[in-house]
């Protein structure tokens, strides 16, 4: 497999395709079988692009670098969670239902609240103009 940056000559949109070799592209260009998938003009060209190399010391670097960063993520939802299970009350299944209760009956609470809800409960709030945050959730702590 290859992968090839092009170049569409009419609109001047970029974009990436994977090819089964380089024999491969060249007939499908010579056949006019690749367009641009914008204008949908067959004057695409390969563009030109820098080779990636990977060498195993930077590949483990990066790998380690990403674990890192994952590490640092996953920490800072921890933190999140942990404030939010200390300063809001779970209303479990119940969030859409709480939440326009609050809404609706102007309900003055001490704690806001946090629990589970559908997209579609989401989606019926938010058009109701009650305000919802989603947050990303470990629900347990060897994750």
């Amino acid at each position: 497999m290859i992968k090839y940056n092009l170049l569409c000559k009419k609109c001047k949109l970029t974009f990436d395709s994977w090819f089964a070799s380089s024999k491969e592209y060249d007939k499908l260009i010579n056949k006019k079988l690749i367009n641009c998938h914008m204008c949908g003009s067959l004057r695409v060209e390969k563009n030109l692009m820098a080779p990636k190399l990977i060498n195993k010391a930077s590949s483990l670097k990066d790998e380690k670098n990403n674990f890192y960063k994952y590490q640092k993520i996953k920490k800072t939802i921890k933190e999140y969670q942990k404030f939010i299970k200390t300063n809001f009350e779970y209303v479990g299944e119940n969030f859409a239902y709480k939440a326009r209760s609050i809404h609706y009956n102007n309900k003055k609470r001490n704690k806001g609240i946090y629990g589970k809800a559908s997209k579609k409960d989401l989606k019926e709030l938010h058009e109701e103009g009650i305000e919802t945050q989603l947050i990303p959730w470990f629900e347990r702590e060897n994750n």
